[in-house]
């Protein structure tokens, strides 16, 4: 970094204003994607699912709480995990304070994974987390969304995950769907999206990609080789 071009103020502004041009372009072209992605096709839901929640058994119609769209952040937690995923936690770390916000635009927000309840409160009240967390145990919902993976088919080496057939790096796999409550109660799924399409959840990496040395993952075993449990970094 201390290679770095250094220039006047006058030639600073004059290439600034040429990412500005790109900047600029990338929203229009982001806000059309967006567009796009609400244009989607929908798929009517039939399947009774039901979670485990701090209200009890809940069914999926249950999770809206009386609003019309509901997101749904895909938490890697196995059941016979002590701990959720790091990277999921990374991700969960943005969550806290949103949901507020969320309700006020006819959207609900929630957390599900596949650990019993039990364990994902623990875990919550470890981290400090405030979002709605439900628990998937013994409902097919992860499996039928793509984010969990089965014996069967981690002993085949071949899972679909993010729309193609690879070999699996876990059984358990972040991602993120959502859903449309119709006014007679039928229920649609509208989105998924999983791997780097979760970007636009983390804040975080939003603000490294500003600085000078962006993510800085380039020379790590995997991008996010760094992360740990928020309690878990050196003072």
């Amino acid at each position: 970094m201390t290679k770095h071009e250094v220039v006047s103020q006058d030639t600073w502004l004059r290439a600034r204003r040429e990412l500005l041009a790109k900047e600029k372009e990338f929203t229009r072209l982001r806000d059309e994607l967006s567009e796009s992605r609400r244009q989607l096709p929908w798929v009517k839901i039939d399947k009774p699912y039901v979670f485990d929640g701090p209200n009890g058994k809940e069914a999926l119609r249950d999770l809206f709480v009386g609003r019309r769209q509901l997101i749904v952040q895909h938490f890697m937690f196995a059941p016979d995990w002590d701990a959720g995923c790091k990277s999921c936690s990374f991700w969960a770390d943005n969550f806290n304070g949103i949901t507020a916000h969320l309700n006020q635009r006819d959207v609900t927000f929630v957390a599900i994974s596949r650990a019993p309840l039990e364990t994902l409160e623990a875990f919550e009240r470890r981290m400090g987390w405030s979002f709605k967390w439900l628990s998937s145990l013994g409902s097919d919902f992860n499996f039928d969304f793509a984010v969990s993976a089965t014996p069967d088919e981690m002993s085949s080496g071949q899972v679909t995950y993010n729309y193609v057939t690879r070999k699996p790096f876990s059984a358990e796999m972040p991602g993120l769907s959502v859903f449309y409550r119709d006014d007679d109660g039928t229920i649609y799924h509208t989105y998924s999206c999983y791997a780097r399409g979760l970007d636009m959840l983390n804040t975080a990496y939003h603000l490294l990609d500003l600085v000078p040395k962006g993510r800085d993952e380039a020379a790590l075993s995997y991008p996010m080789a760094w992360v740990k449990l928020r309690d878990q970094y050196a003072a």
